[in-house]
């Protein structure tokens, strides 16, 4: 009898393990996609970018630093080994876009819909998620 139960458990517990898995990957690879197509936005100076910072004044070349911060970030994230590395990636992602948010905020830079503040918070929103579910193998 105890031999059936024990198996049943492991086989909860086999399936809850994917699907958290399943859930660290999608979450942090939409993040991933999020956070490198907005990087390269900023390097390249593209969609917006000049007046998002300019409007909330800030120098231009600081797309070139948050664009680069952006893109290393999510090289750290995403790469196999290095946990303490990617504990300070999703840290910087954080105040990256936690930073962006109020810089906006304090500019009084919403933009339509408030905009310019919640797709940051929601990008933070996700590096929490990705943090929190991520497996064993990216922990310290």
């Amino acid at each position: 009898m105890s031999k059936v139960i024990g198996a049943e458990t492991t086989a909860k517990l086999e399936t809850q393990l994917k699907g958290k898995l399943i859930a660290y990957w999608s979450v942090t690879l939409l993040l991933a996609g999020s956070i490198t197509l907005s990087g390269i936005g900023q390097l390249m100076q593209l969609g917006g970018n000049i007046e998002l910072v300019t409007n909330i004044g800030y120098p231009l070349y600081i797309t070139n630093i948050l664009g680069t911060w952006k893109i290393l970030g999510v090289i750290a994230i995403v790469v196999p080994r290095f946990p303490r590395l990617k504990e300070w990636a999703h840290a910087g992602l954080f105040f990256l876009m936690t930073g962006a948010a109020l810089s906006h905020a304090f500019a009084n830079d919403y933009g339509e819909y408030g905009f310019h503040v919640i797709l940051p918070l929601s990008y933070a929103a996700l590096n929490i998620a990705s943090w929190a579910l991520r497996p064993k193998s990216r922990k310290l």
